[in-house]
C-alpha cells in the first residue's frame, strides 16, 4: 500500500462512524452465518476510540453484545486502507474510501481455509440523532440472512415511528426459502438506552404464513433517516441471523401510488439456489433494469448468475401495483416479487421463490449511455457474499471513459476461503451502449478476479455488475471514489 498523501492518509477517516457487516464463517466441511453492527470514532491520525460492536453467529466467541473496542488504521495515497480492531477473531479489515468520507470494507480474518469472509460499509454518523424522539415518521426496512441450517430468509416491510418507542401501521413480507408470505405485524417497539453511542434495540412481533415470529434486533443510528440493524436472537434452525437497514420513507403527498414507480430502476439482488445439475446451494445473483410507466406496466431486462450458470432476458413485460403505504407487488417475466418503497423509484426488493433474492432498486439517472459516463475514480466492493466460497474484494479503480472500448485499472484487496491477498492488480475493458436496456454493458477482466461480466449503469457515479463466469458470484458495486493525487 502506498504511503499517505495530502489528499489521502489517515485524515480521510475522521469523526464518528457506524458500520454494518454481513459474512460467512467457515472451514473444512462447514459454514455458518456471521454479522456485525457497531460504531467508532476516528481521530484522523490513525486511531480508533469509543468503539462498540454487536456480533451474532454460531459457535464460541461468535456473539458479542455492546463490546467496547479500540483500534488503529492507515490509509494510503490511493485511498485504500487497513484497519485493525482489538476484537477477538475479527480484527483486520481492508477498506476503500469514498469522497463523502464513508468507506466500503471486507473482512481479512481467514487463514488455512478457516475464518470469516464478508463485506460491509462504514458511514459517517450524525450524533444529534442519538435520541429516540429523532426516530420519527415513516420507515421502510430490508433484512436478509441465513438460519443455522444455512437456509436463506429475507424480511421487508415498513412502519411508522412515533418518536417515543412505538412503531405503528406496520406491514411486512417474509420469505423463508419456501416462498414469500405477507406478514401481519401485531406489535413493534424500540428503545434507545445509550444516547452516547446511538445503540438501540427493536422488536417486531408478526405472523407470516400462519407462523408467529418474535424478532429482536440491535441497531446503531447513522442519522435520523438510517439505522444499521442486525438480528440479536440466538441463531437456530427456525431463527435466522438477519442483517440490513431501516430507511426513512420519503412519502409523497397523499401517499405512494403506481406513479411512484416511473422510469428506469437498476436492481441488484442476491439469493441462494441449487443451480443447474448441482446438488448443493450456490450464490444466485441478479442485476437488471426495471422500467415502469407510472401506470402499472413494467418491462424487465436482466442478467443472472446462479452458481456459474448465466442467463439473460430482454424486455420481459409485466405489471405492478403500489399501495398507499409503499408496498408494491411486481410480476415481470413470470417472476413475482414484492418491494417496499423508500422513495419514488427506490425500494427494498424481495423475490417470492425459494432463492430468496433480496436487494435494492435505485433510480437510473443518466444523460447518455456511452463509455464517457464511466470515467474517473471508483471504489469497488463484492457485496454480501451468500456462501463461504465467494471471493470478496475491496479496492480503488480508475476508468478512462474511452470509446468504443473503455479501460479500467486499479488495485484491490481480495479474500477467498484459502486466505487474503493484498495489492492485487486489476485491469479490465468495458463497453456501454444504448439498447433495449439502456445503460447495460459488458466488462472483461484481464487481470484480477471477475472474468466476463455484465454491468448496469445507475448514474455516472455508480454502476453494478455480475460475473458470468464465477461459480461463486457476488454483486459487484462500483461507486465514485476520492481522486488520487497525480
Amino acid at each position: 500500500m502506498n504511503n499517505g498523501g495530502q489528499n489521502g492518509g489517515s485524515v480521510a477517516l475522521n469523526g464518528d462512524y457506524a458500520f454494518t457487516f454481513s459474512g460467512i464463517t467457515g472451514g473444512p466441511g462447514y459454514s455458518e452465518p456471521f454479522a456485525a453492527v457497531g460504531r467508532f470514532t476516528a481521530d484522523g491520525a490513525g486511531n480508533l476510540t469509543n468503539g462498540e460492536v454487536d456480533t451474532n453467529g454460531i459457535g464460541t466467541g461468535a456473539v458479542l453484545t455492546a463490546q467496547s473496542f479500540k483500534g488503529t488504521y492507515t490509509i494510503g495515497s490511493d485511498h485504500r486502507g487497513v484497519m485493525t480492531l482489538d476484537i477477538p477473531g475479527h480484527s483486520k479489515l481492508a477498506f476503500a474510501m469514498m469522497p463523502d468520507g464513508n468507506a466500503q470494507f471486507i473482512g481479512m480474518d481467514i487463514a488455512a481455509g478457516s475464518g470469516t469472509i464478508g463485506s460491509g460499509t462504514i458511514e459517517k454518523v450524525d450524533t444529534s440523532a442519538f435520541n429516540a424522539a429523532r426516530i420519527t415518521g415513516d420507515y421502510a426496512f430490508g433484512f436478509s440472512g441465513l438460519d443455522a441450517n444455512n437456509n436463506r430468509e429475507a424480511l421487508v416491510g415498513r412502519f411508522t415511528s412515533n418518536g417515543a418507542g412505538t412503531f405503528t401501521n406496520g406491514a411486512a413480507d417474509a420469505n423463508a426459502s419456501t416462498g414469500s408470505n405477507p406478514a401481519t405485524m401485531n406489535a413493534a417497539t424500540y428503545t434507545l438506552p445509550d444516547k452516547s453511542s446511538g445503540r438501540g434495540s427493536m422488536n417486531l412481533s408478526l405472523v407470516a404464513g400462519g407462523t408467529p415470529r418474535n424478532l429482536n434486533f440491535v441497531f446503531y443510528i447513522v442519522n435520523a433517516g438510517k439505522l444499521f440493524a442486525m438480528g440479536s436472537d440466538p441463531v437456530a434452525g427456525s431463527t435466522p441471523l438477519l442483517n440490513g437497514a431501516v430507511l426513512r420513507q420519503q412519502t409523497p403527498s397523499g401517499g405512494f401510488s403506481n406513479a411512484s414507480l416511473n422510469g428506469g430502476i437498476v436492481i441488484n439482488l442476491t439469493g441462494l439456489s441449487v443451480c443447474g445439475s448441482g446438488s448443493g446451494s450456490a450464490p444466485n445473483v441478479f442485476v437488471g433494469l426495471l422500467s415502469s410507466d407510472g401506470n402499472g406496466a413494467v418491462n424487465l431486462t436482466f442478467d443472472q448468475n446462479c452458481g456459474g450458470s448465466a442467463t439473460s432476458a430482454v424486455n420481459q413485460v409485466g405489471t405492478y401495483n403500489v399501495a398507499n403505504n409503499g408496498r408494491a407487488s411486481i410480476l415481470a417475466g413470470g417472476a413475482p416479487a414484492v418491494a417496499y418503497l423508500v422513495s419514488p423509484n427506490t425500494a427494498f426488493i424481495m423475490g417470492s421463490d425459494s432463492s430468496v433474492l433480496f436487494g435494492l432498486g435505485e433510480p437510473q439517472v443518466v444523460t447518455s449511455f456511452t463509455n464517457s459516463q464511466v470515467k474517473g475514480a471508483y471504489a469497488g466492493l463484492a457485496s454480501s457474499p451468500a456462501t463461504f466460497g465467494v471471493t470478496t474484494f475491496s479496492g480503488e479503480f480508475s476508468a478512462d471513459g474511452s470509446s468504443p472500448t473503455g479501460n479500467m485499472t486499479g488495485v484491490e484487496d481480495t479474500v477467498a476461503s484459502n486466505g487474503p491477498k493484498s495489492g492485487v492488480t486489476f485491469k479490465s475493458t468495458y463497453s456501454l451502449s444504448s439498447s433495449e436496456a439502456n445503460g447495460r454493458g459488458t466488462m472483461k477482466v484481464v487481470s484480477g478476479p471477475g472474468g466476463n461480466a455484465i454491468v448496469y449503469l445507475v448514474s455516472p457515479s455508480k454502476f453494478v455488475a455480475v460475473s458470468l463466469d464465477d461459480a461463486n458470484p457476488a454483486i459487484m458495486i462500483f461507486a465514485q471514489a476520492m481522486t488520487s493525487p497525480n
